[in-house]
């Protein structure tokens, strides 16, 4: 069975409002990844073998003492590396370069121009201009901004505000920008992480719904064995997809209790053991409960 777990993507949390979504849009192009702290241990970060890095945005200053730093083990993996927003900003810093406060603090819509031909941005367009430039809509939330490049960083973005609004260093594969990619306002945004994570990273599409349901299968058995599991069933999403797996893996050495306890809604009881007892074949115990729990919370406002 492939390993849908080999090709994995680290993001690293500098505390972006978007963090999340950059997850999203990694698992959607069927790569797996995990959210980490900025400041994972150097050793873990190691044990985790990613394919590639991403730093994420963040509401702190990299001109402010003692704000947050990419841990120095992520510029010696001999991964990609791709910082957005504050993870461009530390990514400038940390390997020789400069940020200051923005002259314009960029916050919404705004119109990047490509250069240089990067691998990154490379090809990756809404419309092109009258000098044949490559432009791209998207979605600013910064007031700092790189003011010089680190030694051997190229330019690959600007706006008409923010004159280096990405970077790269082709030969260790570190890109940077300074918009988010991840949000629906930035239209070429899944493109641009597909870019990073399959063309970059190397990463293939094996995290997909249907695999990942095989691989649970696979690990229950593995774990189970001939042994029996029982599962507290409520109705709700988190236990009726458990026992909608386990089911499927071991079939009959499973047993569900579902405790009725009379303040469900309507027929919601009777629900539950139509789908999971008569129509999966699963065997539950259903337990009344009713009288035990109103009993208990008579009086109770």
């Amino acid at each position: 069975m492939t390993d849908i777990h080999a090709d994995r993507i680290l993001i690293l949390d500098f505390g972006s409002q978007y963090t999340q979504l950059i997850a999203r849009r990694v698992r959607e192009l069927g790569v797996y990844s995990e959210i980490h702290p900025w400041d994972m241990d150097a050793e873990a970060l190691r044990a985790f073998a990613p394919k590639g890095v991403i730093l994420s945005g963040g509401p702190a200053s990299v001109t402010e003492p003692n704000s947050p730093r990419a841990p120095d083990a992520v510029w010696t993996l001999g991964v990609p590396v791709l910082g957005i927003c504050y993870g461009m900003q530390t990514m400038a810093v940390q390997l020789g370069g400069a940020v200051e406060p923005g002259e314009v603090k960029e916050f919404g819509y705004a119109e990047i121009r490509a250069h240089g031909h990067s691998r990154l941005l490379d090809g990756i367009e809404d419309r092109v201009n009258a000098e044949g430039h490559g432009l791209l809509d998207v979605w600013m939330s910064h007031g700092d901004r790189v003011s010089a490049l680190p030694p051997g960083f190229k330019r690959i973005a600007s706006t008409a505000d923010v004159p280096i609004a990405g970077m790269a260093d082709e030969s260790r594969r570190f890109y940077a920008i300074q918009f988010h990619p991840e949000v629906t306002h930035t239209p070429q945004g899944t493109r641009i992480y597909a870019r990073f994570v399959h063309d970059i990273c190397g990463c293939g599409n094996a995290w997909t719904p249907g695999n990942i349901i095989e691989d649970a299968i696979a690990a229950v058995r593995r774990q189970v064995g001939a042994g029996k599991v029982l599962l507290g069933l409520s109705g709700g999403v988190d236990s009726s997809v458990v026992a909608a797996l386990l089911h499927r893996a071991i079939g009959d050495q499973l047993t569900c209790v579902f405790v009725d306890n009379g303040l469900l809604r309507l027929d919601e009881g009777d629900q539950v053991m139509q789908v999971f007892a008569r129509n999966l074949g699963v065997r539950v115990i259903r337990v009344d409960a009713e009288a035990r729990f109103l009993d208990a919370l008579k009086g109770v406002a």
